[in-house]
């Protein structure tokens, strides 16, 4: 493939722009490509060189980059009628009635303009409810670029994962490792009583696509009810993507008290939201004390879009139909895998998929058909990644500096590392399919 338009501009981003990109996961050896247009399924980049596309924005793009004629209309509409007006707008109440009506754990909702602004607006909702300052989170969790989750260490020894973060901070961050029940009931025996919230990923997103084991969230949900405590699910990622309209919450049959969104529940522009409990979510201001506000939140734009790519999900086969072919290229690949690389980890749920080039395995074990699900009765239960931990012990520079070139060159977008999730959308096809995973065989 040639890449000198990429190279190029690239060249030109490096003295206007830090690191010559405005988000760091779209940074890459030597340079990233950058995108022209995207195509149905696919990305097109500078150099007219083409993709099947599994990135997907970082998620919200559910249907793909060609927008459906009643998602494209409602966002034509609203475009050509103004760009925001600093009011209220019908197109904002009729989102929020979507949201609440399917999402089993959300009575109301409040509309913001990005996933991280969603988390530190949850996170600041639960102090001021519970009169509490500290939170728990989950080791290699991330919930955005936000203060009081960038932070690393174990239990209450905490400190900031970056510079410019005050010490301050992460005193007030608890942090456990994703699955591990009992470290949940040691830091709330320890501090339960100065715990606001658990703020968790229903399946980390960020480190691999890490399932929960049975009985986990449930072990969370109830010391949270016997502390007086608030279970804050962030379904930025997972929200209308797994479990369908019902989200993850919905698929495991959890009730949090909080949720926090983005991606697709602003069909592919700026959005973020906290939902959850009326007596909670009226705590922000006006109706209660907690301040939140933004110029942009509830963008006409965004809601229209929003609301029309739910709605278009829940009247035809969206569901069905990506997470159908999620689950042939998780199978397709643990079939290579069996081959090529036995030790490395097929993960994933609906139509979210990746690989985890795990260091440990049970030669000989089969994989789990469809991507990893934690059960303890597999063969390969104890080698499977558990938490973030585990995702950060995988090859991960071979991932990045050896498999990922390899795909791309082979004409198949990834996730430039390790960690972040990849997912198949409404508009990739069987080809697209069957053709990532001749690109597989070849990369492994």
């Amino acid at each position: 493939m040639n890449h000198d338009e990429s190279r190029d501009l690239y060249d030109r981003a490096l003295s206007v722009l830090p690191g010559g990109v405005n988000s760091s996961v779209r940074a890459t050896q030597p340079y990233p490509f950058f995108v022209e247009k995207g195509d149905g399924g696919h990305v097109i980049d500078a150099d007219g060189n083409r993709y099947i596309d599994f990135v997907m924005g970082y998620g919200p793009l559910l249907l793909g980059h060609d927008l459906p004629e009643p998602v494209q209309a409602a966002v034509q509409q609203r475009a050509s009628e103004g760009p925001m007006y600093g009011a209220p707008t019908e197109v904002e109440v009729e989102l929020a009635e979507f949201v609440t009506r399917h999402v089993p754990g959300v009575e109301m909702i409040r509309f913001v303009n990005s996933g991280t602004e969603a988390t530190v607006s949850a996170v600041r909702l639960a102090r001021g409810y519970t009169g509490r300052d500290k939170i728990v989170v989950m080791e290699s969790g991330y919930h955005g670029a936000q203060e009081s989750t960038l932070v690393e260490g174990e239990g209450a020894h905490t400190h900031p994962s970056s510079p410019g973060i005050p010490e301050s901070f992460a005193d007030h961050t608890l942090t456990i490792p994703f699955n591990d029940q009992q470290a949940a009931r040691d830091i709330f025996e320890d501090h339960g009583e100065d715990i606001a919230a658990v703020l968790t990923e229903p399946i980390l997103g960020n480190y691999g696509i890490v399932h929960p084991v049975e009985g986990f969230h449930e072990t969370l949900r109830d010391l949270c009810d016997d502390y007086g405590s608030l279970l804050i699910f962030d379904e930025v990622i997972t929200g209308f993507r797994v479990g369908g309209l019902q989200c993850a919450q919905g698929k495991f049959g959890i009730d949090p008290d909080i949720t926090t969104f983005g991606k697709i529940v602003g069909g592919g522009f700026p959005v973020g939201a906290i939902g959850g409990k009326s007596e909670i979510i009226e705590q922000f201001t006006p109706a209660g004390e907690v301040f939140q506000s933004g110029t942009f939140s509830g963008h006409p734009v965004t809601m229209a879009a929003g609301l029309e790519t739910l709605r278009y999900a829940a009247e035809n086969d969206v569901y069905d139909h990506a997470d159908g072919l999620a689950e042939r290229l998780r199978t397709g690949v643990a079939d290579i895998l069996e081959d090529r690389a036995p030790e490395y980890t097929v993960v994933g749920t609906d139509s979210m998929f990746k690989v985890i080039f795990t260091r440990d395995g049970q030669f000989g074990a089969n994989h789990c058909e469809g991507g990893c699900r934690q059960r303890p009765d597999c063969e390969r239960y104890d080698h499977c990644p558990k938490d973030g931990g585990d995702v950060m012990d995988a090859e991960t520079e071979r991932w990045e500096r050896l498999f990922w070139p390899a795909m791309k060159e082979q004409g198949v977008f990834l996730t430039p590392n390790q960690y972040e999730s990849q997912f198949v959308s409404a508009a990739h096809t069987d080809e697209d399919i069957e053709t990532a995973l001749e690109a597989y065989k070849e990369a492994l």
